[in-house]
């Protein structure tokens, strides 16, 4: 399984791809982010399905980018110049894939500014080629093991948020999903956008570099629960015949 992030902001877009590949008695990892950062042409891919699909569309992908990327002016543009790649993949691998008892499921978040982009964009990429764009209302998209890690980016999440709280939440989201499935896992990679800057900036984390943070939060959560006013829960704790006589 995989789990990507992609956020947008007020100040610019944020990725984060943790790297697991298989898990079990044999664990690989492998990144999950591919970029390109040009002057003024900057923007990443990160994929959750099939490694082979992945990979097949991405190589196949480079080869577009070698000879027509000056031509792409807006990032809708190169996201379906990659789609087109996806739909050839499938073209070529679907039905051997199907036979062999495996779905055809890539899918893609698209992040990056463009030189005629007023703003950095942020898409999601289904694997049929189609895409929406992420904005203000939903700030964010997850692919991969999307359920652990939703609840605390819709709780504290916001689009007018500035970028270092965004990362700070998009890490909880992450460490709630590794936490709760033994398919994603350090390290992590995170990309940095900032509006109109160009620069995508790359990082690689482990885990013993983000273990304060993950024991601060399970921490503070706990103590957070504790002094939780909660008086109302006391009920729960009150035999049947207590309320009825209450109620009497």
């Amino acid at each position: 399984m995989t789990y990507c992030l992609g956020i947008k902001n007020r100040e610019g877009i944020i990725g984060l791809a943790d790297t697991r590949i298989t898990s079990g008695t044999e664990t690989t990892t492998s990144k999950k982010v591919f970029t390109v950062n040009k002057k003024k042409h900057s923007f990443f891919i990160m994929t959750s399905g099939l490694r082979s699909v992945r990979d097949k569309a991405i190589t196949y992908f480079k080869e577009v980018i070698e000879e027509q990327d000056e031509s792409f002016t807006k990032l809708y543009k190169t996201v379906n110049k990659f789609a087109d790649q996806i739909k050839r993949v499938a073209t070529e691998d679907r039905e051997s894939l199907e036979r062999a008892g495996m779905s055809f499921n890539l899918f893609s978040i698209v992040g990056g500014q463009l030189e005629k982009d007023t703003e950095p964009k942020l898409y999601l990429l289904y694997p049929q080629g189609n895409w929406i764009e992420i904005g203000e209302g939903t700030p964010f998209v997850i692919i991969g093991n999307t359920g652990f890690g939703n609840p605390i980016l819709k709780r504290a999440l916001h689009f007018d948020d500035d970028m270092k709280f965004a990362l700070k939440v998009a890490f909880l989201s992450f460490d709630a999903t590794r936490i709760s499935a033994n398919d994603v896992d350090f390290p992590i990679d995170t990309v940095i956008l900032k509006n109109n800057s160009f620069d995508m900036i790359e990082h690689r984390f482990d885990g013993k570099e983000l273990s304060e943070l993950s024991d601060y939060w399970n921490s503070n959560l706990k103590d957070g629960i504790n002094g939780l006013s909660a008086d109302i829960l006391n009920e729960a704790f009150k035999a049947k015949h207590e309320k009825t006589m209450k109620m009497l």
